[in-house]
């Protein structure tokens, strides 16, 4: 197993289609990160559930899922599950994002995923942030789409749980879902951290990556 590091970072930007999705597919990721560059700043763009309960839920998980860093959160009000039929709300916003500054890491879904939002979303962000490295999360549902991850970041046994109870105390709205609960994210993380030799681990897509190894 080899491991990259990235640096300092100053800036990080986070897409979603809807409220919970950076949560899911990065929140222990996010934990970690925070915690090791204190102040770093984070861009946050969600399409769906601006001005609905959703939105409340996600303001304040993010804060929890990025202690001490400049949390900057967008929540647009796209209708859920209808991304296609607004591509150009979408794409404005995703360029949006991308004219407010130059961050140094990009998470997003990944192009793999089969929900038509997360898929749709995963294929603008190339075309906004075209030399930037972008991790595609996954997040677990019924339609079978984890896939292979070419990418993993190591969680610490506390970040993991801290991650799944995080996940289950912010969005009350999304308990009643079969797949929601605690067991789920620690059980995938406990898969992603046998990959990659760690006890637990969030996984990630990457399509395309630029080494610099002469410094």
């Amino acid at each position: 197993m080899i491991g990259l590091r990235t640096g300092r970072l100053r800036r990080i930007a986070a897409l979603a289609a809807h409220c919970d999705d950076i949560a899911i597919g990065a929140g222990g990721t996010l934990l970690t990160l925070c915690a090791a560059h204190p102040g770093v700043r984070v861009d946050a763009l969600v399409l769906s559930g601006g001005g609905t309960e959703r939105e409340d839920e996600e303001r304040a998980a993010l804060a929890a899922f990025c202690p001490g860093a400049d949390l900057r959160l967008t929540v647009l009000k796209l209708p859920d599950g209808r991304l296609p039929a607004h591509w150009d709300e979408a794409k404005n916003a995703v360029e949006e994002l991308r004219a407010a500054g130059d961050p140094d890491l990009v998470v997003a879904p990944h192009r793999g995923d089969l929900h038509q939002d997360h898929r749709g979303l995963a294929e603008l962000v190339p075309t906004a942030f075209r030399d930037h490295l972008v991790l595609g999360y996954e997040i677990v549902k019924w339609d079978g789409d984890l896939g292979r991850p070419s990418v993993y970041q190591p969680l610490t046994p506390a970040v993991a749980r801290e991650k799944a109870a995080l996940l289950q105390s912010h969005y009350p709205s999304q308990r009643h879902r079969p797949w929601y609960d605690p067991e789920a994210f620690l059980g995938l993380a406990r898969i992603r951290g046998i990959e990659c030799h760690a006890r637990y681990a969030e996984a990630f897509h990457v399509d395309k990556l630029t080494l610099d190894l002469e410094n």
